[in-house]
């Protein structure tokens, strides 16, 4: 019926050709399918249908035609369009919007000039590639631009910043494009805004004369995947950002589900049970290319059928209302991957991995205000919890794996794995690698797919699987890639057995090794020769040398250097005779002028002069090359200018040498892209190998800050439910002592430590800044960290492992949703009760503040009832003190209190956290230190003396304060030591060599020294000084944070730099951040204490120097020494 009507319908105005989109219903207008109302209206004219011959008046046969050519399915691709333009607000745009038609699915007008769609036109074959990819925006190569048109061209100028060709001329269709070299730009500004392109190539190479250039479709460019055609030949690195998912959310018997589907990687995962409010969190943490809506979401719980008019579904809705979407049907997981299929063009036979981490024994995602209000994701005025984790130099992908573990807790036997693993990391004495962080979508999924990897992409690979090899071969790392397994297995869904894992990364590191050129070899040098600039060898051989190793090329690279020998033979007899002439010639000025030069846009050499032709021919030296010289012509056979020149056998040279040079090129590009198709069986083991250094390197990173903030590991431990269910072990509570807030520094010494023993609901009070809120984001934070397996700020703990942990504070209204701060909150409030059980973790912060007091009191009571017979843990803070007046039903809430103290006449806060009930608000003091003016509070005072200055007020607490122990820092020494590996191997080259001299002087003055501190007369002694050695691409270990080291740096140069330090990581890190400095390699040392180190820098400066040792920093040595250690000698740890 409804096709029946398709054909049955017309528009009178001949621009409007598309109105079987009028016969669809109109629904939201976010539903990118669906006809926008502006649609509808005048521009549209008169509907008449095609029987009633009498009302259509002026209609075409012409018209008809191009009517039935456009199906149902292009019918929807120009209404997305439509919807698409309408948003635009340029002049220019709109100027161009004008002079579109809606019969085609370019909207190429076919009346107006270079408008024409026949058959072997350029606009033909543009339509038929649109047709393939029909939400694509087509970018066509002619010659040296990337042109499009209609729609296409509109958008460009839209959103590329582009000019229309031909200016505002309205005789001609819209036109636009960018040039070769600015197509980068130009896809960065499309799939910023969201847009998807199309690239079409042309085919090089020559043509017949009056035939049109084939073209083809060279690749796409999508929002978090960009274009990497012609990658492969490149000599610099792309930036690429994370791949943006499709998503797809829908409703199910268990709650919202959310599908994401990743096209780079082929992947999809769903996960379904979650509340709404941690399925806004993930989309407000999730950039996606695109979003579905499924239909289930429209049959809300208060069974209305607009979805979010009325009850669950608001918050969700909400969020959308901003969002471009389309609503599905079907199977929330099937239909979703066709829609994915369609939306990037794949085939049908294109599979999708299901990646999906079981939900079972992990606890349940944050909700959006549990995770704002720690700062897991950043919000203004709180401090953000992951930039305390990481230090500031860990960013990319190893803290979004942090935040993405923060938002969605890990299962409670990987968060054991990720503990331990953290533990080990602790512990270590050894160097570790620099962790190469490779973007599996980027360089081991599209470019080895497309086989677009360069020399630079092959050497990343190269360098993630000898970190992984070089993890296996070390005694310490071997434990910590073993446990690395399973996180990674749980990140990636791919299950990998370790031998495997090992085996697969020899053979690509070999394979690599015996095909790409590495640092450090020098077997392709660039040509040189006197004669010739050496630029334009530059710029022709380094395209291709220096890629792969030259026994795969030898045959191309003799015929290039044969061809460059004789270039230079030619230039030496044609050129080289009428420089040396004009030379010799001593003219005043106006004389001749002449030399050999390179003419990069022509890639040729050339000779360029003027008045060096002889006024008399007379036989001298130059004379006959003169009259062999002939005006240079560029590509297109046009003259260059008036003072270029060249000759037969230049130019016959030049070409065999540009033929060589290609032929050359060709062979690299094809290893290249020989080796991508070889490593394309081996996806799996690399993203699986990538994705495990991101976590090494994201666990160290945290292991390391969490050292330097003097934080410790929590014990886990299971739930001992009290209401049935098994137990998993003997704790129900938990207790944390010298618990810190998270964003304040302990290792400064600033933060005041509280103990949390918590076997059940507390009930807090406390004065306005007393540290409620403070305690509540601390204990959420403190707790989210231990059941991710992280370090926690504080002394010990013992942690439960929790299904969910949920923290409430302050609520703001809802204009766009129509509610109050009070309707928000108890909407937060619905969701934490409902999802509560007695293994979770609830913390609402001053409850039931955005009413009135009397029923605000009550409700907060029921609230308190309520989670009290569910038994769960937490706290809920109040200035409601009328709810200690109430008859509440419970039998295991316990009252706490944030205490304060008397001094000088005034109630101050302690922030600490005690037993009783605090009735002192310290309201007027916290009103007059934020500069209330005093009236207002002598005022308030007096109002508040006449009301309730009857009532018992003394605001003590119904209970002393605990009198809280003084604090103290213990640091814990670790006796373990271990060995060098380097040390144990014997000098493969010189600077080997140059390590092992090194490390014995420093050996025997260090010993030396040690026995005059300590007044000791035999070496035997004396603890062995075991040096670590730091190789090229490794760093320190975290088991150095806070260590005196003292350390000597190889440079390239083989020269020697000595320091000392505590923050040996960062040290390292300064030094290789210097020019030609990224690939020195260390030896170090710890001692007990700064003093040592410093005698030890001062001393091993003067000593080696002394000995023949190259040192840059000699004037260090003059230091004086820094006083005297009375450590005794046993309290030395050396590494």
């Amino acid at each position: 019926m409804y096709r029946l009507a398709t054909r049955n319908v017309v528009v009178s105005i001949p621009r409007w050709r598309s109105i079987a989109l009028l016969l669809r219903s109109p629904v939201n207008k976010h539903a990118s399918f669906n006809p926008s109302p502006l649609l509808i209206g005048r521009q549209f004219g008169r509907v008449r249908c095609f029987r009633d011959q009498k009302i259509l008046k002026g209609t075409t046969r012409k018209f008809r035609s191009s009517n039935k050519a456009l199906d149902d399915k292009d019918l929807s691709q120009i209404v997305w369009w439509k919807e698409r333009l309408e948003l635009c607000h340029k002049p220019s745009t709109l100027n161009l919007v004008k002079r579109l038609v809606y019969s085609n699915l370019l909207g190429v007008d076919v009346n107006l000039k270079n408008g024409s769609l026949k058959e072997g036109t350029l606009n033909s074959e543009i339509l038929q590639f649109k047709s393939k990819f029909p939400r694509e925006v087509l970018l066509c190569r002619v010659g040296d631009f990337y042109e499009a048109i209609g729609i296409d061209a509109c958008i460009l100028v839209e959103y590329a910043g582009l000019n229309p060709f031909g200016g505002l001329r309205s005789d001609s269709i819209p036109r636009a494009g960018c040039p070769v070299v600015n197509l980068r730009q130009t896809l960065d500004d499309l799939t910023r805004n969201g847009f998807s392109v199309c690239i079409v190539e042309e085919v090089q190479g020559p043509t017949q004369a009056r035939s049109r250039k084939g073209r083809f479709i060279s690749g796409h460019a999508h929002p978090g995947s960009p274009y990497v055609f012609g990658l492969v030949g490149i000599d610099h690195d792309l930036d690429f950002p994370e791949p943006m998912p499709v998503i797809g959310i829908s409703r199910s018997a268990r709650g919202y589900c959310i599908t994401l589907v990743l096209e780079t990687m082929k992947t999809y995962s769903s996960e379904d049970g979650l509340t709404e409010e941690a399925l806004v969190t993930k989309l407000r943490t999730c950039q996606y290319h695109h979003l579905f809506l499924h239909s289930s979401l429209k049959g809300n719980a208060s069974g209305t059928c607009r979805w979010g008019e009325f009850g669950a579904g608001g918050l969700l809705w909400g969020e959308c209302t901003a969002r471009h979407f389309e609503w599905f049907e079907g199977n929330p997981v099937s239909e979703l991957l066709y829609k994915v299929k369609e939306l990037y063009g794949l085939d049908e036979e294109v599979t999708f991995r299901n990646v999906t981490v079981p939900s079972e024994n992990r606890p349940r995602s944050l909700n959006l205000g549990t995770a704002t209000q720690i700062g897991a994701i950043p919000t203004e005025g709180i401090p953000c919890l992951l930039k305390v984790l990481l230090p500031s130099n860990c960013t990319g992908l190893p803290a979004l794996y942090i935040r993405d573990l923060l938002l969605n807790p890990p299962a409670y036997e990987i968060a054991s794995t990720i503990q331990a693993t953290c533990k080990l990391m602790s512990s270590i004495k050894c160097s570790i690698p620099e962790f190469t962080c490779v973007s599996p979508a980027k360089v081991l999924v599209k470019l080895l797919e497309l086989r677009e990897a360069n020399h630079i992409e092959f050497c990343r690979i190269k360098n993630v699987v000898d970190e992984v090899l070089h993890m296996n071969r070390s005694t310490n790392l071997r434990e910590i890639l073993k446990l690395l397994m399973d996180p990674a297995w749980v990140a990636t869904g791919l299950k990998i057995d370790f031998e495997t894992l090992v085996n697969e990364c020899e053979w690509v590191s070999d394979r690599i090794g015996q095909m790409i050129f590495l640092d450090g070899e020098n077997d392709q040098k660039i040509s040189s020769y006197a004669n010739i600039p050496s630029e334009f060898f530059e710029d022709m051989e380094s395209s291709w040398k220096g890629r792969v190793k030259k026994i795969h090329i030898e045959e191309e690279v003799a015929e290039v250097e044969k061809a460059a020998e004789a270039l230079s033979s030619v230039v030496n007899e044609d050129f080289l005779p009428i420089v040396s002439r004009i030379k010799a010639t001593s003219a005043p000025l106006g004389g001749p002028k002449g030399e050999i030069l390179y003419a990069r846009e022509h890639e040729a050499v050339w000779f360029k002069g003027k008045r060096f032709a002889p006024a008399v021919w007379a036989g001298t030296p130059g004379e006959e090359q003169i009259k062999q010289l002939k005006p240079a012509l560029d590509s297109k056979g046009r003259k260059v200018g008036e003072e270029w020149f060249t000759t037969m056998k230049v130019e016959g040279a030049l070409t065999r040498y540009h033929d060589a040079g290609a032929k050359a090129k060709a062979r690299v590009l094809e290893l290249l892209r020989g080796l991508s198709t070889e490593l394309q069986t081996k996806i799996n083991i690399l993203v699986f190998a990538s994705m495990l250094l991101v976590i090494a390197k994201a666990l160290f990173s945290l292991v390391s800050e969490g050292r330097r903030r003097k934080w410790v590991f929590p014990t886990l431990a299971g739930f001992n439910c009290s209401k049935g269910g098994e137990s998993s072990d003997e704790t129900k509570g938990m207790k944390i002592i010298g618990l810190t807030p998270y964003w304040f520094d302990v290792s400064e010494g600033c933060a005041v430590h509280n103990t949390v023993d918590m076997q059940s609901l507390f009930l807090l009070t406390g004065p306005n800044g007393g540290g409620k809120s403070s305690l509540l984001r601390s204990i959420c934070a403190a707790a989210l960290l231990g059941i991710c397996g992280f370090m926690i700020p504080a002394e010990s703990a013992l942690i439960p492992q929790f299904d969910s942990i949920m923290l409430h504070m302050k609520s703001y209204d809802s204009p766009a949703d129509g509610k109050s701060s009070f309707q928000v909150e108890m909407s937060e409030i619905r969701s934490i009760v409902s999802g509560a059980t007695s293994r979770s973790l609830v913390l609402i912060d001053e409850i039931c503040r955005g009413t009135e007091t009397a029923k605000g009191t009550c409700i907060a009571g029921s609230i308190v009832e309520t989670l009290d017979e569910i038994g769960c843990l937490g706290i809920i803070s109040t200035h409601l003190h009328g709810i200690f007046t109430l008859p509440l039903c419970t039998k295991n809430t316990r009252y706490k209190a944030m205490s304060t103290e008397y001094v000088d006449g005034q109630t101050k806060p302690t922030w600490k956290l005690v037993d009783g009930i605090c009735r002192e608000s310290l309201a007027f003091e916290t009103a007059k230190k934020e500069g209330v003016a005093e009236a207002i509070i002598q005022r308030a005072e007096e109002l508040y003396s006449s009301v309730y200055g009857k009532e018992v007020y003394s605001g003590q607490l119904d209970r002393q304060p605990v009198q809280v122990a003084s604090e103290g820092a213990q640091l814990q020494s670790n006796g373990t030591q271990a060995g060098s590996l380097s040390s144990q191997t014997k000098p493969k080259n010189r600077m080997d060599g140059l390590k092992m001299d090194v490390e014995t002087a420093v050996t025997l003055i260090c010993q030396k020294k040690l026995m005059e501190l300590y007044n000791q007369k035999n070496t035997s002694e004396l603890p062995v000084l075991n040096f670590i050695a730091i190789a090229a691409r490794e760093q320190p270990p975290p088991s150095t944070i806070g260590s005196s080291c003292v350390y000597v740096m190889f440079r390239p140069d083989k020269k020697l730099y000595i320091g000392e330090t505590d923050d040996l990581d960062g040290r390292v890190r300064a030094h290789r951040s210097k020019a030609g400095m990224q690939n020195a390699s260390f030896l170090y040392f710890t001692v007990p204490g700064k003093s040592i180190a410093r005698q030890l820098e001062t001393l091993l400066i003067n000593q080696l120097s002394s000995q023949g040792f190259s040192l840059t920093n000699l004037a260090d040595g003059k230091h004086h020494n820094f006083g005297t250690s009375n450590l005794s000698l046993g309290s030395i740890t050396v590494a």
